[in-house]
């Protein structure tokens, strides 16, 4: 079994879109754990707040599968994937590490979005704060404690997953 951890934000209907997709992914998943939400400023593009988070899970499937499935979660979200890298979301919902495995992908392992924005980073480590990311070799903790998130705003909400 491996440790798989997946990065989910909404910015469109997240309150509505962010639970109901914890509850299927716990049913094609087992019991996910979960970090504290929280509400961060769009990057990139002017828009709403997004709500985001951070799921674990352990599981014997293979990434490429798990991706599938998560495209395939998005989708039946209402996601549409254009050519805006950064646009309004009803569901994002990426594979940030499976387990130690350093790969190119598709996907790819680690997400450099881990290194790069607050609102994966700071769930990250709230979930997995003693986990060692697999190139730096520096535990989730310790990255937020050095990360410089004076550029992007965020802050934790309460929010029913249930």
């Amino acid at each position: 079994m491996v440790t798989t951890y997946l990065s989910l934000g909404s910015n469109v209907e997240p309150r509505r879109h962010l639970p109901t997709a914890i509850r299927e992914m716990n049913t094609h998943f087992g019991p996910l754990h979960l970090s504290p939400v929280y509400e961060s400023v769009a990057i990139g593009f002017s828009g709403e707040h997004f709500l985001n988070l951070v799921a674990a899970f352990e599981t014997d499937a293979e990434p490429a599968v798990i991706h599938s499935l998560l495209r395939a979660l998005e989708e039946s979200h209402g996601r549409v994937r254009g050519s805006a890298r950064f646009a309004p979301r009803t569901l994002d919902v990426d594979l940030i590490l499976y387990g130690n495995l350093v790969s190119a992908g598709p996907p790819a392992f680690p997400r450099d979005e881990i290194l790069r924005y607050a609102f994966v980073l700071r769930p990250l480590a709230d979930l997995a704060p003693d986990v060692r990311h697999p190139i730096t070799g520096m535990r989730y903790a310790d990255l937020w404690a050095g990360f410089d998130a004076s550029d992007q705003s965020l802050w934790q909400i309460t929010l029913d997953l249930n």
